[in-house]
């Protein structure tokens, strides 16, 4: 099969190399604008149509793999600019590591995309084949070194008629589809009659705007006649652990949990504070967990806190009865690399590198997910900060809970991307699942999400409050939460093999 290109592409392919990189990474920073804060998501659909184009400009096998990194490091290096607000927390030490740590997460994680052209360019030079290896690598991304798929493509159908895909196929099906539209989108001109083609393409074009932006047609959910009220302390990351401060962000948590509800209908029956929620280790902090019982009239709390098991620290969630006795406890158990421990411990040691978020090596990781119970609320799956990035964490749970409960500290994140995309994705876990999402955050934003990702009560950013919300009843269980990733790796898998049998059918025999 010929490459078949259009003008624009063809002038794109007589570029010299360096202009044609610098056009692929802001074609990928287009990408980017579709997600949170942005929220443009025709223009990620149009830019991953242009990087269509653009693959199939190239002549060579390393021009395709560098065409697709360019466009990657353009995309994560938007998308994820929120990643030098960790260092800005103690600039003295650490904030020097900040552009290096978004280049270098840039050009690390672009390298799928590199990968995925390059792939495609290997197969055939037919464009169906980076369909199936951008959306490929993209499922890597998810997995490889414990994983970051952070600014996954799906993340932006989160709104709209569009965000079913992700109940049906979870993020990875849902990033297929995306690639397969842009693919669609770019399509020139070739056996076909031009007027015909583009008709075709706005028309697709036209619906998707529409599948993106139409409200969905659901009713209100269902709720359970629960309440669960979120509180919001509003610590920043700089004077969270200050002496003077903390005590200061504790009574104000204390007080929020004492509150009068804002109407007599809407008494908590379960409050939540958020990650790391309180200055004192849980093992030595009982007195404390009594006054915080006593302060929530015998209403069940969880809360964040770290603790110790043994030599081993942990960040971890507890559940107190009412006479302040932790009753479950939970374990994170996906750590963030480089803030909560540090890979190759061992070596870390010897050149002086440590977490951002804990000293030394960084924290111990628990055994796995576990099912908590709420008494009549149900059974709730807790998920620690990063853990809601995950779909097939969320998927992987022992059973099927009731709720999904999310305690964050997002202060990390600053005050602009990184907290609204951390929320798309809460949204997306809880689309995918079929599950309302309840989401304490330190510094917002807290909120209460329907099972179809929509969010019912939200505290905004940088505000010191509490929010009362109803517990929505869950769906019943999503494709997804029954089928998981594997249908969607093997489609994949099935397409690249057939790609690499038909190309090997084509190289002559000598």
């Amino acid at each position: 099969m010929s490459l078949q290109i259009s003008g624009v592409a063809r002038r794109f392919s007589q570029a010299p190399r360096a202009l044609r990189l610098a056009l692929s990474a802001a074609m990928g920073a287009v990408a980017a604008l579709g997600q949170a804060p942005y929220e443009y998501p025709l223009a990620l659909l149009l830019a991953l149509s242009a990087g269509f184009a653009m693959w199939r400009a190239q002549g060579t096998r390393i021009d395709a793999a560098l065409t697709g990194w360019a466009f990657g490091v353009g995309y994560f290096a938007l998308s994820l600019i929120w990643i030098v607000e960790p260092f800005q927390v103690d600039v003295a030490r650490h904030g020097w590591m900040a552009p290096f740590a978004l280049l270098f997460l840039s050009m690390g994680l672009a390298l799928f995309w590199g990968l995925a052209f390059w792939v495609a360019r290997l197969l055939s030079p037919a464009a169906f084949g980076l369909v199936l290896c951008w959306a490929g690598t993209e499922m890597l991304r998810a997995y490889v070194f414990t994983g970051f798929p952070w600014a996954s493509p799906a993340q932006v159908m989160i709104e709209g008629p569009v965000s079913r895909l992700l109940a049906w196929g979870g993020p990875h099906g849902a990033t297929l589809v995306l690639m397969l539209l842009a693919w669609l989108l770019s399509i020139p001109p070739g056996t076909a009659s031009k007027t015909s083609l583009r008709l075709g393409q706005i028309a697709l074009f036209v619906g998707v705007a529409l599948a993106f932006h139409l409200p969905q047609a659901r009713p209100p959910s269902e709720l359970t006649g629960q309440w669960v009220r979120l509180v919001q302390p509003n610590a920043a990351q700089h004077l969270k652990w200050q002496p003077d401060m903390a005590e200061v962000f504790f009574q104000r948590q204390l007080g929020f949990t004492r509150a009068a509800p804002r109407a007599p209908d809407q008494a908590p029956d379960l409050i939540v504070w958020p990650e790391t929620a309180i200055p004192w280790r849980l093992d030595t902090a009982e007195p404390v967990l009594v006054e915080i019982s006593a302060a929530a009239a015998g209403r069940t709390v969880t809360l964040g806190a770290l603790r110790f098991d043994g030599d081993r620290l942990r960040n971890a969630l507890a559940v107190l009865g009412p006479d302040g006795r932790v009753r479950d406890i939970y374990d994170k158990h996906h750590l963030v690399p480089f803030g909560e421990y540090i890979p190759f411990a061992h070596l870390a040691d010897r050149l002086s590198l440590t977490g951002l978020a804990a000293n030394g090596a960084g924290f111990a990781s628990g055994p796995g997910a576990v099912i908590l119970e709420f008494g009549p609320l149900g059974r709730g799956l807790p998920l620690i900060c990063y853990e809601v990035v995950f779909a097939h964490g969320v998927n992987g749970a022992p059973e099927r809970p009731d709720f999904l409960l999310q305690v964050t500290n997002d202060a990390w994140f600053g005050q602009y991307a990184g907290p609204q995309q951390h929320l798309a994705q809460a949204r997306m876990r809880a689309i995918e699942q079929g599950l309302p999402l309840m989401r304490a955050a330190n510094t917002g934003i807290s909120a209460m999400i329907d099972p179809f990702g929509r969010v019912m009560a939200a505290l905004p950013l940088g505000v010191a409050d509490f929010l009362d919300a109803p517990l929505p009843r869950p769906m019943p269980p999503t494709l997804y939460s029954k089928i998981g990733d594997a249908p969607i790796a093997i489609l994949i898998l099935l397409g690249l093999v057939a790609g690499a049998a038909l190309r090997l059918r084509k190289v002559p025999r000598s």
